[in-house]
């Protein structure tokens, strides 16, 4: 390909943005000045192309060389930075690498060398020890959400990634808290740091309120609660996986559509979960602290503290899904006649009265269907509107977000029309493959 020239103009419009914010324009600076730099900033604050665009403005495009690897916690965080990538329209290649789908996916991605690779840790040291890509042109390093990658466990998987890096000239350390100690193998020499957390680093757009539970284990206060919110884009934190799918069962049987979201799911079920609460096919999701950090969802209106947060970095990480991009949000701790607020919580919190009973929610106007077939089977959103308007008979109104992965689409279609377009599609081709569709149920429908 014909070497890629950076143009700042061009990345903006391309992400349709008007400007940088101060953090990225920092970012960018400092990267100029010092080899080395530590970035502290919130969750959805956009560190991610405060840490792209310095490197995009370095890369030697005259060579096809892999010269950028980024280190990520999560699957998620992973293709949330590759999707950002690839939104600034460079043409050049990113290869994202993570567990929980087949390895010989990746190496055969990572034969042509991509110019930039972003993976979590234990992937990608198995990639390095098979021999999979070349580490020695690689410059410019990145451990994204550092703080949350120590927390889970990686270091020893970290430290063999940076000793593996022999040429490394730039490296940039992200996190959204600033009490995390830097370990020596990370090998930062004199950095800089930016430190763009707020003194109490809670949103100012964010309000925080309380319930007072009678009930135990707070499941009936929790019911109450989301009848008197309404159908509004909700997320439920607990802090194990086993109550996450207790609370998401129980909440079911009492008429309350959800999804729930674990780091034991299987890749599938992952993607699915968070795309029918991305295109509305349900509005309330049941989630550990895997999902405080590196999703994107959008507009999400409350969070809710079923379980009280371990620590207060994860009340943090938790309440940033909200209140973000300059909307409102409102974080509600629900408290049992045994807990009290964390002492970390210092501000007035207002208590909410609940007044049951209450009316169900309005049930949600979309349903997703699941195709198996992505960008590997040169598929692409264009394709998927072409096939539910000509095939499924669907109108342009009828078809919601969709999101094309790999190997796989997902698509929301209004909810009344998906009998009759599933029985038009069902044995149909897309691109003279059979689709395959199915209507995605709910986990807990067929128990």
């Amino acid at each position: 390909m014909a070497q890629y020239t950076f143009n700042l103009a061009d990345v903006l419009t391309a992400m349709e943005f008007d400007n940088l914010n101060p953090m990225q324009e920092a970012a960018i600076a400092a990267t100029q000045e010092k080899d080395h730099v530590v970035l502290l900033s919130a969750t959805g604050s956009g560190k991610t192309l405060a840490f792209l665009l310095p490197i995009l403005q370095r890369l030697d495009t005259s060579v096809q060389q892999t010269q950028a690897l980024i280190v990520v916690p999560s699957r998620e965080l992973a293709m949330q930075i590759e999707k950002v990538f690839k939104q600034m329209r460079t043409g050049l290649k990113i290869t994202c690498c993570y567990g929980g789908h087949k390895r010989e996916i990746e190496e055969n991605n990572l034969i042509e060398a991509p110019y930039l690779i972003v993976g979590t840790p234990g992937r990608l040291c198995d990639h390095i020890r098979r021999g999979n890509f070349k580490t020695e042109n690689i410059k410019h390093l990145v451990l994204d959400e550092f703080d949350k990658t120590l927390e889970l466990g990686f270091q020893e998987e970290v430290e063999f990634i940076i000793d593996s890096l022999p040429n490394v000239q730039h490296k940039m350390l992200t996190s959204a808290t600033s009490s995390m100690e830097i370990p020596e193998y990370a090998g930062l020499v004199d950095p800089q740091e930016l430190n763009f957390l707020s003194e109490d680093n809670k949103p100012e757009a964010l309000a925080i309120k309380q319930v007072l539970s009678t009930d135990r284990d707070k499941l009936n206060t929790i019911f109450d609660l989301i009848c008197h919110l309404g159908n509004r884009p909700t997320i439920i934190f607990c802090n194990h996986r086993e109550s996450v799918e207790r609370t998401s069962q129980l909440l079911w049987q009492k008429g309350i559509i959800n999804e729930f979201y674990h780091g034991a799911m299987e890749q599938r079920d992952r993607d699915a979960a968070l795309c029918k609460f991305r295109n509305g096919s349900t509005s309330l999701l049941v989630t550990t602290d895997l999902a405080a950090r590196g999703l994107d969802i959008p507009f999400i209106r409350y969070i809710i503290h079923y379980h009280l947060p371990l620590t207060e970095d994860s009340y943090t990480h938790r309440n940033g899904r909200t209140a973000r991009m300059e909307a409102s949000g409102t974080a509600i701790l629900v408290l049992s006649q045994d807990e009290k607020l964390p002492a970390y919580i210092t501000e007035e919190v207002e208590t909410i009265e609940l007044n049951p009973p209450y009316e169900l929610p309005e049930k949600p106007k979309w349903v997703t269907v699941y195709v198996p077939l992505g960008k590997k089977d040169k598929v692409n959103k264009i394709d998927i509107v072409g096939f539910l308007s000509n095939v499924g008979q669907l109108k342009k109104e009828d078809i919601g977000l969709i999101e094309v992965k790999d190997f796989s689409a997902f698509v929301a279609i209004r909810k009344s029309k998906a009998a009759h377009t599933y029985t038009l599609i069902k044995d149909a081709r897309i691109k003279g493959k059979k689709a395959k569709p199915e209507i995605i149920k709910q986990q807990f429908l067929n128990r």
